[in-house]
Protein backbone atom coordinates (compact mmCIF):
# COMPACT_ATOMS: atom_id res chain seq x y z
CA UNK A 1 0.00 0.00 0.00
CA UNK A 2 1.25 3.28 -1.25
CA UNK A 3 1.84 6.04 1.80
CA UNK A 4 2.38 9.38 2.00
CA UNK A 5 5.51 10.19 3.62
CA UNK A 6 5.99 14.00 4.90
CA UNK A 7 9.20 15.44 4.88
CA UNK A 8 9.18 19.07 6.29
CA UNK A 9 12.03 21.72 5.62
CA UNK A 10 12.69 24.95 6.41
CA UNK A 11 12.56 27.34 3.28
CA UNK A 12 11.73 30.96 3.40
CA UNK A 13 9.73 30.03 6.60
CA UNK A 14 7.09 27.57 4.65
CA UNK A 15 6.93 23.93 5.12
CA UNK A 16 7.59 21.54 2.65
CA UNK A 17 5.64 18.05 2.04
CA UNK A 18 7.18 15.20 -0.37
CA UNK A 19 5.00 12.30 -1.31
CA UNK A 20 6.72 8.51 -0.95
CA UNK A 21 5.64 4.70 -1.24
CA UNK A 22 6.72 1.79 0.04
CA UNK A 23 9.30 -0.50 -1.42
CA UNK A 24 9.70 -3.78 0.41
CA UNK A 25 11.32 -2.85 4.21
CA UNK A 26 11.90 0.83 2.89
CA UNK A 27 10.35 3.99 1.92
CA UNK A 28 10.80 5.44 -0.81
CA UNK A 29 10.73 9.24 -2.18
CA UNK A 30 12.21 11.74 -4.59
CA UNK A 31 13.63 14.93 -3.32
CA UNK A 32 14.96 17.69 -5.13
CA UNK A 33 18.15 18.72 -3.25
CA UNK A 34 17.76 22.26 -4.62
CA UNK A 35 15.52 23.53 -2.10
CA UNK A 36 18.85 23.45 -0.26
CA UNK A 37 21.17 25.03 -2.26
CA UNK A 38 22.91 28.30 -1.13
CA UNK A 39 20.97 31.17 -2.42
CA UNK A 40 24.27 32.62 -4.59
CA UNK A 41 21.85 35.13 -6.55
CA UNK A 42 20.08 36.38 -4.16
CA UNK A 43 23.29 36.87 -2.22
CA UNK A 44 25.18 38.69 -5.07
CA UNK A 45 22.11 41.08 -5.41
CA UNK A 46 22.28 41.64 -1.44
CA UNK A 47 26.37 42.15 -1.75
CA UNK A 48 25.91 44.46 -4.87
CA UNK A 49 23.50 46.41 -2.23
CA UNK A 50 26.05 46.67 0.66
CA UNK A 51 28.73 47.78 -1.69
CA UNK A 52 26.27 50.52 -2.98
CA UNK A 53 25.70 51.79 0.41
CA UNK A 54 29.50 51.55 1.47
CA UNK A 55 29.97 53.64 -1.99
CA UNK A 56 27.54 56.20 -0.93
CA UNK A 57 28.27 56.10 2.45
CA UNK A 58 32.51 57.27 1.41
CA UNK A 59 30.88 59.97 -0.30
CA UNK A 60 29.27 60.75 2.38
CA UNK A 61 31.77 61.17 4.61
CA UNK A 62 34.30 62.82 1.83
CA UNK A 63 31.52 65.76 1.83
CA UNK A 64 31.09 66.16 5.54
CA UNK A 65 35.05 66.56 5.55
CA UNK A 66 35.34 68.78 2.49
CA UNK A 67 32.24 70.71 4.41
CA UNK A 68 34.14 71.44 7.53
CA UNK A 69 36.79 73.14 5.03
CA UNK A 70 34.70 75.04 3.02
CA UNK A 71 32.48 76.17 6.04
CA UNK A 72 35.06 78.68 7.74
CA UNK A 73 35.53 80.13 3.69
CA UNK A 74 31.90 80.14 3.06
CA UNK A 75 31.16 82.09 6.31
CA UNK A 76 34.06 84.81 5.77
CA UNK A 77 32.96 85.05 2.48
CA UNK A 78 29.15 85.81 3.46
CA UNK A 79 30.70 88.17 6.58
CA UNK A 80 32.37 89.85 3.87
CA UNK A 81 29.15 90.42 1.68
CA UNK A 82 27.58 91.36 4.81
CA UNK A 83 29.81 94.24 5.97
CA UNK A 84 29.40 95.64 2.19
CA UNK A 85 26.10 95.32 2.50
CA UNK A 86 25.58 97.32 5.18
CA UNK A 87 25.89 100.60 3.89
CA UNK A 88 23.34 100.17 1.58
CA UNK A 89 20.74 98.64 4.06
CA UNK A 90 18.90 101.66 3.68
CA UNK A 91 17.52 100.63 0.59
CA UNK A 92 15.67 97.94 1.94
CA UNK A 93 14.73 99.77 5.46
CA UNK A 94 13.98 103.68 4.79
CA UNK A 95 14.22 104.04 0.88
CA UNK A 96 16.81 106.13 -0.54
CA UNK A 97 17.97 107.55 2.53
CA UNK A 98 17.47 108.64 5.72
CA UNK A 99 18.06 111.43 8.86
CA UNK A 100 21.32 109.92 8.77
CA UNK A 101 22.45 110.06 5.82
CA UNK A 102 20.78 113.57 5.45
CA UNK A 103 22.59 115.17 8.64
CA UNK A 104 26.30 113.40 6.67
CA UNK A 105 25.38 115.05 3.42
CA UNK A 106 24.65 118.46 5.36
CA UNK A 107 27.50 118.31 6.76
CA UNK A 108 29.85 117.40 3.81
CA UNK A 109 28.07 120.72 1.87
CA UNK A 110 28.98 123.13 4.84
CA UNK A 111 32.66 121.64 4.39
CA UNK A 112 32.50 122.34 0.53
CA UNK A 113 31.06 125.68 1.20
CA UNK A 114 33.60 126.86 3.92
CA UNK A 115 36.06 125.52 1.19
CA UNK A 116 34.87 127.59 -1.34
CA UNK A 117 34.27 131.08 0.61
CA UNK A 118 37.84 130.59 1.90
CA UNK A 119 38.58 129.94 -1.93
CA UNK A 120 36.47 132.68 -2.82
CA UNK A 121 37.60 135.43 -0.22
CA UNK A 122 41.78 134.63 -1.24
CA UNK A 123 40.82 135.21 -4.98
CA UNK A 124 37.37 136.24 -6.22
CA UNK A 125 36.73 135.43 -9.39
CA UNK A 126 33.52 134.03 -11.35
CA UNK A 127 34.34 130.26 -11.28
CA UNK A 128 34.36 131.13 -7.21
CA UNK A 129 31.65 132.98 -6.98
CA UNK A 130 29.88 130.51 -9.44
CA UNK A 131 30.53 127.54 -7.73
CA UNK A 132 29.07 129.06 -4.12
CA UNK A 133 25.91 129.92 -6.25
CA UNK A 134 25.79 126.12 -6.72
CA UNK A 135 26.85 125.22 -3.65
CA UNK A 136 23.29 127.39 -2.11
CA UNK A 137 21.64 125.76 -4.39
CA UNK A 138 23.05 122.04 -3.05
CA UNK A 139 21.94 122.71 0.38
CA UNK A 140 18.68 123.53 0.21
CA UNK A 141 17.97 120.82 -2.24
CA UNK A 142 19.48 118.87 0.41
CA UNK A 143 16.95 120.76 2.90
CA UNK A 144 14.14 119.38 1.19
CA UNK A 145 15.41 116.09 0.98
CA UNK A 146 13.91 115.98 4.62
CA UNK A 147 9.99 116.66 3.35
CA UNK A 148 9.91 114.78 -0.54
CA UNK A 149 10.78 111.77 -1.64
CA UNK A 150 12.30 113.21 -4.77
CA UNK A 151 16.10 113.13 -4.76
CA UNK A 152 18.39 109.71 -5.46
CA UNK A 153 21.31 109.73 -2.50
CA UNK A 154 23.67 108.26 -4.82
CA UNK A 155 22.98 111.09 -7.43
CA UNK A 156 23.29 113.60 -4.80
CA UNK A 157 26.52 112.52 -3.54
CA UNK A 158 27.82 112.30 -7.23
CA UNK A 159 26.89 116.27 -7.66
CA UNK A 160 28.96 117.17 -4.12
CA UNK A 161 32.09 114.91 -5.65
CA UNK A 162 31.80 117.45 -8.58
CA UNK A 163 31.50 120.54 -6.33
CA UNK A 164 34.16 119.07 -3.99
CA UNK A 165 36.61 118.70 -6.52
CA UNK A 166 36.13 122.14 -8.11
CA UNK A 167 36.01 123.74 -5.09
CA UNK A 168 39.62 121.60 -4.03
CA UNK A 169 40.99 123.39 -7.53
CA UNK A 170 39.94 126.36 -6.56
CA UNK A 171 42.15 126.76 -3.44
CA UNK A 172 44.47 124.61 -4.20
CA UNK A 173 46.51 125.79 -7.90
CA UNK A 174 49.05 128.67 -7.06
CA UNK A 175 49.46 131.08 -9.50
CA UNK A 176 52.42 129.55 -11.00
CA UNK A 177 50.87 126.18 -11.31
CA UNK A 178 51.09 125.93 -15.41
CA UNK A 179 54.72 127.38 -15.32
CA UNK A 180 56.63 124.23 -16.54
CA UNK A 181 53.28 122.67 -17.71
CA UNK A 182 51.36 125.19 -19.31
CA UNK A 183 50.27 122.19 -22.21
CA UNK A 184 48.61 120.09 -19.49
CA UNK A 185 47.76 116.76 -21.36
CA UNK A 186 50.68 114.18 -22.62
CA UNK A 187 50.50 113.48 -26.56
CA UNK A 188 53.01 110.85 -26.64
CA UNK A 189 55.90 108.58 -24.70
CA UNK A 190 59.19 107.90 -26.27
CA UNK A 191 61.05 104.19 -26.53
CA UNK A 192 63.23 103.55 -23.52
CA UNK A 193 66.04 105.78 -23.18
CA UNK A 194 67.07 103.08 -20.01
CA UNK A 195 66.53 99.88 -19.55
CA UNK A 196 68.53 97.38 -17.41
CA UNK A 197 68.09 94.69 -14.82
CA UNK A 198 67.53 95.56 -10.99
CA UNK A 199 70.76 95.59 -8.86
CA UNK A 200 70.11 92.68 -6.68
CA UNK A 201 68.43 90.24 -8.57
CA UNK A 202 66.23 88.94 -11.15
CA UNK A 203 64.08 87.91 -8.89
CA UNK A 204 62.96 91.09 -7.21
CA UNK A 205 60.09 91.37 -9.26
CA UNK A 206 58.61 93.75 -7.18
CA UNK A 207 59.52 97.43 -5.96
CA UNK A 208 60.40 101.21 -7.08
CA UNK A 209 63.30 103.52 -8.99
CA UNK A 210 63.63 107.09 -9.73
CA UNK A 211 65.78 109.96 -9.40
CA UNK A 212 64.63 112.58 -6.68
CA UNK A 213 62.15 114.51 -8.09
CA UNK A 214 62.55 117.84 -6.52
CA UNK A 215 63.17 120.60 -8.73
CA UNK A 216 66.42 121.35 -8.88
CA UNK A 217 67.73 118.47 -6.24
CA UNK A 218 70.93 116.76 -6.53
CA UNK A 219 71.21 114.00 -8.76
CA UNK A 220 70.58 111.01 -6.86
CA UNK A 221 69.44 107.82 -8.40
CA UNK A 222 67.54 105.59 -6.06
CA UNK A 223 66.28 101.85 -6.30
CA UNK A 224 64.01 100.29 -3.91
CA UNK A 225 63.27 96.23 -4.56
CA UNK A 226 60.60 94.05 -2.05
CA UNK A 227 61.34 91.11 -0.12
CA UNK A 228 59.02 88.63 1.98
CA UNK A 229 56.59 88.13 -0.56
CA UNK A 230 57.48 91.20 -2.75
CA UNK A 231 55.70 93.16 0.23
CA UNK A 232 57.81 94.49 2.36
CA UNK A 233 61.40 96.68 2.44
CA UNK A 234 63.44 98.63 4.87
CA UNK A 235 66.49 100.27 2.65
CA UNK A 236 67.09 101.87 0.01
CA UNK A 237 69.53 101.90 -2.55
CA UNK A 238 71.23 105.42 -3.22
CA UNK A 239 73.44 106.34 -6.31
CA UNK A 240 75.13 109.52 -6.23
CA UNK A 241 75.23 109.95 -9.92
CA UNK A 242 73.81 108.27 -13.12
CA UNK A 243 76.87 106.52 -14.24
CA UNK A 244 77.01 105.06 -11.21
CA UNK A 245 73.37 104.05 -11.32
CA UNK A 246 74.41 102.22 -14.82
CA UNK A 247 77.46 100.81 -13.60
CA UNK A 248 75.57 99.61 -10.12
CA UNK A 249 78.65 100.99 -7.93
CA UNK A 250 79.55 103.30 -5.35
CA UNK A 251 75.82 103.41 -3.82
CA UNK A 252 74.66 103.08 -0.42
CA UNK A 253 71.81 101.03 1.38
CA UNK A 254 69.96 103.49 3.29
CA UNK A 255 67.80 102.01 6.22
CA UNK A 256 64.23 102.94 6.59
CA UNK A 257 63.45 100.31 9.44
CA UNK A 258 65.10 98.57 11.35
CA UNK A 259 63.77 95.25 9.95
CA UNK A 260 61.27 94.29 7.32
CA UNK A 261 58.77 93.97 9.94
CA UNK A 262 59.32 96.92 11.80
CA UNK A 263 56.29 99.70 12.27
CA UNK A 264 58.03 101.93 9.90
CA UNK A 265 59.00 99.45 7.27
CA UNK A 266 57.39 99.98 3.85
CA UNK A 267 54.47 97.88 2.96
CA UNK A 268 53.88 97.39 -1.10
CA UNK A 269 55.81 99.08 -4.32
CA UNK A 270 54.43 103.05 -4.41
CA UNK A 271 57.67 104.15 -2.94
CA UNK A 272 58.60 107.61 -4.21
CA UNK A 273 61.54 109.65 -3.00
CA UNK A 274 61.19 113.71 -3.01
CA UNK A 275 63.80 116.47 -1.47
CA UNK A 276 66.02 113.62 -0.02
CA UNK A 277 63.11 111.88 1.78
CA UNK A 278 61.50 108.51 1.16
CA UNK A 279 57.42 108.66 0.74
CA UNK A 280 55.53 105.05 1.19
CA UNK A 281 52.91 103.32 2.61
CA UNK A 282 53.58 102.53 6.55
CA UNK A 283 53.91 98.28 7.43
CA UNK A 284 50.39 97.12 7.82
CA UNK A 285 48.74 100.47 8.14
CA UNK A 286 46.34 103.06 5.89
CA UNK A 287 48.98 105.08 6.74
CA UNK A 288 51.66 107.16 4.57
CA UNK A 289 55.29 107.49 6.65
CA UNK A 290 58.14 109.89 5.30
CA UNK A 291 61.47 108.98 6.11
CA UNK A 292 64.48 111.68 5.83
CA UNK A 293 67.58 109.94 4.91
CA UNK A 294 69.53 113.16 6.33
CA UNK A 295 68.19 113.89 9.49
CA UNK A 296 67.06 109.58 9.92
CA UNK A 297 63.48 110.82 11.33
CA UNK A 298 60.02 109.49 10.55
CA UNK A 299 56.97 111.04 10.45
CA UNK A 300 53.64 109.11 9.90
CA UNK A 301 49.60 110.71 8.56
CA UNK A 302 46.69 108.52 8.22
CA UNK A 303 45.10 107.87 5.29
CA UNK A 304 41.75 107.73 6.89
CA UNK A 305 39.41 104.93 4.59
CA UNK A 306 42.06 103.82 2.47
CA UNK A 307 42.04 100.31 1.46
CA UNK A 308 44.87 98.52 2.23
CA UNK A 309 46.01 94.59 2.28
CA UNK A 310 45.19 93.81 -1.18
CA UNK A 311 41.40 95.59 -1.09
CA UNK A 312 41.91 97.87 -3.95
CA UNK A 313 45.38 96.87 -6.31
CA UNK A 314 45.62 97.94 -9.14
CA UNK A 315 44.57 94.93 -11.35
CA UNK A 316 43.47 95.43 -14.99
CA UNK A 317 44.16 91.63 -16.80
CA UNK A 318 46.08 90.64 -13.56
CA UNK A 319 46.47 91.77 -10.04
CA UNK A 320 49.60 93.25 -9.08
CA UNK A 321 49.89 92.65 -4.88
CA UNK A 322 50.50 95.31 -2.67
CA UNK A 323 49.73 98.25 -4.58
CA UNK A 324 46.76 99.65 -2.79
CA UNK A 325 48.44 102.79 -2.08
CA UNK A 326 50.38 105.07 -4.79
CA UNK A 327 52.72 107.85 -4.04
CA UNK A 328 54.33 110.05 -6.55
CA UNK A 329 55.99 113.57 -6.66
CA UNK A 330 54.83 116.80 -9.13
CA UNK A 331 56.55 120.08 -8.87
CA UNK A 332 56.16 120.89 -5.30
CA UNK A 333 53.73 118.42 -3.76
CA UNK A 334 53.31 114.66 -2.76
CA UNK A 335 50.47 113.02 -3.99
CA UNK A 336 49.04 109.54 -2.66
CA UNK A 337 46.82 107.84 -4.76
CA UNK A 338 44.20 105.25 -3.34
CA UNK A 339 40.64 103.95 -3.12
CA UNK A 340 38.18 103.62 -0.12
CA UNK A 341 34.67 101.98 0.43
CA UNK A 342 33.30 105.77 0.78
CA UNK A 343 34.19 106.74 -2.81
CA UNK A 344 33.05 102.79 -4.04
CA UNK A 345 36.64 101.67 -4.87
CA UNK A 346 37.11 104.59 -6.93
CA UNK A 347 40.41 106.50 -6.74
CA UNK A 348 40.75 109.22 -4.48
CA UNK A 349 43.49 111.43 -4.95
CA UNK A 350 45.31 113.71 -2.11
CA UNK A 351 47.80 115.95 -2.55
CA UNK A 352 50.48 116.17 0.91
CA UNK A 353 52.63 119.05 1.99
CA UNK A 354 55.75 116.85 1.83
CA UNK A 355 57.36 119.10 4.66
CA UNK A 356 54.43 119.22 7.07
CA UNK A 357 53.02 115.37 5.98
CA UNK A 358 49.70 116.85 6.16
CA UNK A 359 46.42 116.25 3.65
CA UNK A 360 45.55 119.82 2.04
CA UNK A 361 43.77 119.04 -0.30
CA UNK A 362 41.57 115.82 -2.08
CA UNK A 363 39.73 114.75 -5.27
CA UNK A 364 37.18 111.94 -5.93
CA UNK A 365 37.26 109.93 -9.33
CA UNK A 366 35.00 107.98 -11.28
CA UNK A 367 37.92 105.23 -11.76
CA UNK A 368 37.33 102.29 -10.86
CA UNK A 369 40.57 101.53 -9.19
CA UNK A 370 41.00 97.43 -9.68
CA UNK A 371 40.42 98.97 -13.32
CA UNK A 372 43.67 99.96 -14.14
CA UNK A 373 47.23 98.98 -14.24
CA UNK A 374 48.84 101.86 -12.90
CA UNK A 375 49.12 105.70 -12.39
CA UNK A 376 51.51 108.36 -12.33
CA UNK A 377 51.16 112.33 -11.94
CA UNK A 378 52.48 115.33 -14.29
CA UNK A 379 51.84 118.70 -13.56
CA UNK A 380 48.77 118.63 -11.29
CA UNK A 381 47.22 115.58 -13.51
CA UNK A 382 46.45 112.49 -12.64
CA UNK A 383 47.43 109.46 -15.24
CA UNK A 384 46.30 105.89 -15.64
CA UNK A 385 47.55 103.26 -17.46
CA UNK A 386 46.03 99.30 -18.75
CA UNK A 387 47.48 96.34 -20.22
CA UNK A 388 47.39 96.09 -23.94
CA UNK A 389 50.22 92.78 -24.24
CA UNK A 390 52.95 91.39 -22.49
CA UNK A 391 55.16 94.54 -24.18
CA UNK A 392 52.59 97.35 -24.64
CA UNK A 393 51.06 99.08 -22.27
CA UNK A 394 48.27 102.33 -22.91
CA UNK A 395 47.76 105.51 -21.25
CA UNK A 396 43.97 105.69 -21.33
CA UNK A 397 42.55 107.96 -18.94
CA UNK A 398 43.42 111.15 -17.36
CA UNK A 399 42.15 113.98 -14.38
CA UNK A 400 42.93 117.22 -14.14
CA UNK A 401 42.62 118.40 -10.97
CA UNK A 402 42.80 122.18 -12.45
CA UNK A 403 39.63 121.71 -14.02
CA UNK A 404 37.97 118.99 -12.34
CA UNK A 405 37.58 117.00 -15.76
CA UNK A 406 38.15 113.59 -16.50
CA UNK A 407 39.57 112.36 -19.58
CA UNK A 408 38.52 108.73 -20.89
CA UNK A 409 39.85 108.76 -24.27
CA UNK A 410 43.46 108.72 -24.44
CA UNK A 411 45.36 106.46 -26.24
CA UNK A 412 48.76 106.94 -25.57
CA UNK A 413 50.93 103.57 -25.87
CA UNK A 414 54.39 102.76 -24.68
CA UNK A 415 56.68 99.93 -23.89
CA UNK A 416 57.72 96.96 -21.32
CA UNK A 417 59.68 94.38 -21.44
CA UNK A 418 58.06 92.01 -19.16
CA UNK A 419 54.17 91.45 -18.44
CA UNK A 420 54.15 93.52 -15.09
CA UNK A 421 54.39 96.71 -13.75
CA UNK A 422 55.28 97.42 -10.17
CA UNK A 423 55.63 100.88 -10.19
CA UNK A 424 55.13 103.99 -12.71
CA UNK A 425 56.73 107.48 -11.56
CA UNK A 426 56.89 110.72 -13.79
CA UNK A 427 59.86 112.94 -12.31
CA UNK A 428 59.11 117.28 -12.94
CA UNK A 429 62.89 117.51 -12.24
CA UNK A 430 64.25 115.85 -15.77
CA UNK A 431 60.60 115.12 -17.01
CA UNK A 432 60.70 111.11 -17.62
CA UNK A 433 58.74 108.30 -16.39
CA UNK A 434 60.15 105.67 -14.22
CA UNK A 435 58.81 101.90 -14.36
CA UNK A 436 59.39 99.36 -12.59
CA UNK A 437 58.52 96.19 -15.05
CA UNK A 438 59.10 93.06 -13.17
CA UNK A 439 62.56 92.91 -12.82
CA UNK A 440 63.10 95.70 -15.03
CA UNK A 441 63.92 99.16 -14.62
CA UNK A 442 62.90 101.40 -17.58
CA UNK A 443 62.83 105.24 -18.46
CA UNK A 444 60.92 107.06 -20.88
CA UNK A 445 60.73 110.83 -22.15
CA UNK A 446 57.77 112.19 -22.03
CA UNK A 447 56.24 115.00 -24.84
CA UNK A 448 53.11 117.26 -24.71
Amino acid sequence: LPYLLLLTVILSGQAQKFPGQQDNDACVCELSSSIWAFPAKRFEEIEKQVNICDDNLKDFKEKIKNNIVELPKMEATLKNIVERLKPFEYLNTNGLYNALHLRQLSQEIEAIHQTASEAHQNNPNKETLKLLNELTKAKNDIQSMNKDNFFNLETMKTRLRDLNNRAQTCKTIPDDFRSSCHQRIMTNISSPIVTKLNSVSKSYISGAWGRDAKLNSKQLYWEHCLVSGHKHGNTIRIYKSYEDFMGNKNYKDEPIAASYSDKNAVQGSGTILYDNTVFYQCYSKAEICSFNITTKTTKRINLDGAGIDNKFPFCYYSCRDWTDIDLEADQDAVWVIYATDENHGNIVLSRLDPVELNITHTWKTHLFKRSVTSTFMVCGVLYATRYVNTYQEEVFYAFDTLTGQEINTLSVPFEKVAEGIANLNYNPADQKLYLYNDAYLLAFDVFF
